[in-house]
């Protein structure tokens, strides 16, 4: 049997795990914050299915870039970004939710 449960969530961005692991975290003003908190915290998102939108650190997209994470919006799968070690929060946010 098959269950549909419902979310609030308008949108989605994917982070690469792997690419966080590598730089340590690499995020926040001590540079130990990994992307996919860093975004949770600066968006003031709930957890789960509570929240407006979902932050979610997958195993690995496959690019790799050095001293970056790769992201992907799901509203727009044909964008992905390479967010370098230490950007600012808001730019990441800004580049992420602009149409």
């Amino acid at each position: 049997m098959i269950r549909v449960l419902a979310s609030r969530w308008q949108g989605s961005v994917l982070v690469c795990g792997k690419c966080s692991k590598k730089l340590g975290g690499g995020f926040g003003e001590k540079g130990r914050t990994p992307l996919a908190k860093m975004l949770r915290a600066v968006l003031g998102l709930k957890k789960g299915r509570k929240a407006g939108r979902g932050v979610v650190e997958v195993k690995c997209l496959g690019i790799c870039p050095k001293n970056a994470v790769v992201t992907l919006d799901g509203a727009r799968p044909d964008r992905w970004l390479l967010v370098p070690a230490g950007a600012d929060a808001s730019e990441v946010v800004a580049t992420l939710t602009e149409r």
